[in-house]
């Protein structure tokens, strides 16, 4: 790990099941507990939390990996009996205290800062992305999948919701009918129908996972950073502007780039 990894808390970070490398414009997060499957808990995601506020101004791309043959299982099982997770709040405790809203909403925060518009976040997706594990994939604004890669989303099933933002990306790749569906009957989605529904941006054989992400990474790398920036958020927002909405916002965005580009940006 480089730059100023060194003050982070990489330890507690690696205890809930999660790592962080630097190396200066691109940031790689690794699930890394292979044993248990990535299964996540609510210490996972303050750990995430916690990484996408520590990293540096310098990163461009982040890429998330995972260890092991899945990427991520879901939410521990723990969290589904009685006693629930140790050290953290049991469903009960959250269903009956005063502040489940402010719980849930923490818990969230380890899935939203992948969206943010001066980043560009690709998942490396292989195995089993269940769930949480799904919608930890779906934060990022690209997918690379693994052959043998299996999406569901099992909260449905379970009588709960997917709550960990996972709902408005799901919708905007897919539709909200295909969203339902996939939803409601918690089925599996393989890779050549994540491809064909967009769920996917590449599809690769298992052992050319990482380098495939990596290659993309450095793609992104290779293009200005603030005209990534520029497409990026023109991008994300054209699905809520009319055509001459996106036409004005294009035209500003690329007078911007001109007069950067010509020394003379206020």
């Amino acid at each position: 790990m480089t730059d100023h990894a060194h003050d982070w808390p990489v330890d507690d970070w690696a205890e809930a099941g999660v790592r962080l490398e630097v190396e200066g414009q691109l940031a790689t997060v690794t699930l890394c507990r292979p044993e248990r499957r990535n299964a996540q808990s609510p210490a996972l995601w303050r750990a995430l939390a916690a990484i996408g506020s520590a990293l540096p101004g310098t990163v461009r791309v982040v890429v998330l990996r995972a260890e092991g043959v899945s990427f991520s299982a879901g939410l521990n099982r723990q969290a589904f009996t009685p006693e629930g997770i140790p050290g953290e709040l049991s469903f009960i405790e959250i269903a009956k205290g005063p502040n489940g809203d402010a719980v849930i909403a923490e818990y969230q925060e380890g899935f939203l800062w992948w969206r943010r518009p001066d980043l560009v976040t690709v998942a490396a997706v292989q195995g089993h992305a269940v769930g949480a594990g799904f919608q930890l994939a779906l934060s990022c604004d690209l997918r690379v999948v693994a052959e043998d890669v299996q999406f569901a989303m099992k909260e449905t099933a379970l009588g709960l919701v997917p709550d960990l933002t996972g709902t408005k990306p799901l919708v905007d790749l897919v539709g909200p009918a295909r969203a339902l569906e996939i939803c409601a009957t918690g089925r599996w989605v393989h890779a050549d129908e994540a491809a064909r529904i967009g769920l996917a941006n590449l599809v690769v054989p298992g052992e050319e996972l990482h380098a495939a992400a990596s290659d993309l990474a450095a793609a992104l790398l290779a293009s200005p950073r603030d005209a990534v920036i520029e497409t990026k958020a023109l991008l994300a927002g054209a699905g809520a502007r009319t055509l001459e909405e996106q036409r004005a916002a294009e035209r500003a965005a690329q007078l911007r780039r001109l007069r950067d580009l010509a020394g003379i940006a206020e």
